[in-house]
């Protein structure tokens, strides 16, 4: 159970089987457009998805942290020179026993530290349009709806929007 002080630090290889715990504990329809994971599970890491990829959040305090807290993805959105003063967040998760007590708003702060040290002045992502708890935390870190792609998904039965927001970094 989460009750501490939340850190913030880069992932390391050896991070791999906590955050596909935390991963596939995690999925949602409410934010996955995947199928749900099923076993032999796909590794956490491989070519494309990096550590240096993702940030990772745990608790601290006097026994140590548990396991993450939390994750956040955050990548060039294209390979183009054009482009290398953006980056992306590509996957937010946050453990259930934390939310709703800082982590996701720890990831992504510390994810605007990161993107501006990799030379960005602008972060993107895409949001589910039923996603309301993430929306809301995004807006309320200054991102804005930027466009909306209407029924891109069929979720669950219904189709589902999918929104993309950004926000600048100086």
């Amino acid at each position: 159970m989460y009750s501490g002080q939340v850190r913030v630090r880069p992932a390391r290889a050896e991070d791999a089987a906590a955050l596909g715990a935390l991963d596939r504990a995690t999925w949602s329809t409410l934010h996955a457009v995947s199928p749900e994971p099923v076993p032999p599970y796909d590794p956490f890491f491989d070519s494309t998805h990096r550590p240096e990829h993702y940030l990772v959040a745990e608790e601290t305090g006097d026994g140590g942290p548990d396991g993450p807290l939390g994750y956040i993805r955050l990548v060039p959105p294209t390979p183009l020179p054009c482009n290398r003063h953006v980056r992306q967040i590509q996957g937010l998760a946050v453990a259930a026993a934390a939310r709703g007590r800082g982590v996701g708003r720890a990831l992504l702060r510390a994810s605007y530290d990161e993107a501006r040290r990799q030379g960005a002045v602008r972060l993107t992502l895409r949001v589910l349009g039923h996603n309301a708890p993430a929306r809301a935390l995004y807006e309320s870190e200054g991102f804005a709806v930027e466009g909306v792609l209407r029924d891109e998904f069929h979720l669950g039965g219904a189709y589902v929007d999918d929104v993309l927001m950004a926000r600048r970094l100086d």
